[in-house]
C-alpha cells in the first residue's frame, strides 16, 4: 500500500526499533524510554500505539502474533515491512539534506522580548540558563555512559549535536545578558 502522509518523528522512530527486531507498541514505548528518546521525540504510550496503527494501515509494518502474559491485555507484536524499511530511508534521507524550520518558540520570544523590561528578561534568561545546563549536563554524563559501555558512536552521535546546539544558545544568551547588563543593548 502506498505511504499516505510523511512519516512523523514518531513513526521514524517505531520504525527505527522494528528495524533492530519485531516488538510489541509497549514493548517499543519501554525501550524509547530507557534511551531517553523523548529528547528527540515526543512520545507517549497512547500516541505510539496510534502511530503503529497508521503504520500498519499504510502497509509499513506487518502484525506477527499477539500474545498474553498472565492477565495483561493481548498484545500485537510488529515487525517493519521492506515497504516500511524503503520509508524509513526515504524519510532520513529527507530530514538529513533538507532544513526545516520547525518554529521553536525561543526565537520568537527572544523577538517580542522587547515588550519586557530588561532586568525581567535578564532574569527569565537566567531560568532558561540553568535548564539548559541541567540538560547539558545530562547529556554530557549519558555521553560518558555510552562510552563507558563500549557502545559504538554511530548509535549516540545525536548526543555531541545537542550538547553543541546546547553549548551555543548558553554562549548566546551569556553574551545578550551581559549585553543587556552592561547597557550595551540599549532597552
Amino acid at each position: 500500500m502506498a505511504r499516505a502522509t510523511p512519516l512523523t518523528a514518531l513513526g521514524v522512530a517505531a520504525l527505527s526499533l522494528l528495524v533492530e527486531e519485531p516488538m510489541h507498541p509497549y514493548e517499543m514505548y519501554q525501550l524509547l524510554m530507557a534511551r531517553h528518546e523523548d529528547r528527540l521525540v515526543k512520545v507517549r504510550p497512547g500516541t505510539l500505539y496510534h502511530a503503529v496503527g497508521r503504520l500498519e494501515e499504510q502497509g509499513l509494518v506487518e502484525a506477527t502474533g499477539t500474545d498474553r502474559e498472565g492477565n495483561r491485555p493481548e498484545r500485537t507484536t510488529y515487525e517493519i515491512s521492506e515497504a516500511g524499511r524503503e520509508a524509513l530511508i526515504q524519510r532520513l534521507q529527507d530530514m538529513l539534506a533538507k532544513p526545516v524550520n520547525e518554529y521553536p518558540s525561543f526565537p520568537l520570544a527572544i523577538s517580542e522580548a522587547y515588550n519586557l523590561p530588561a532586568g525581567v528578561v535578564v532574569e527569565l534568561l537566567g531560568l532558561r540558563l540553568a535548564d539548559l545546563q541541567g540538560q547539558l549536563n545530562f547529556l554530557v554524563a549519558a555521553e560518558e555512559r555510552v562510552q563507558a559501555k563500549g557502545v559504538e558512536r554511530k548509535y549516540w552521535i545525536d548526543l555531541a549535536y545537542q550538547q553543541t546546539m546546547l553549548r551555543a544558545e548558553i554562549g548566546w544568551i551569556r553574551n545578550l545578558q551581559d549585553q543587556l547588563g552592561g547597557g550595551q543593548l540599549p532597552w
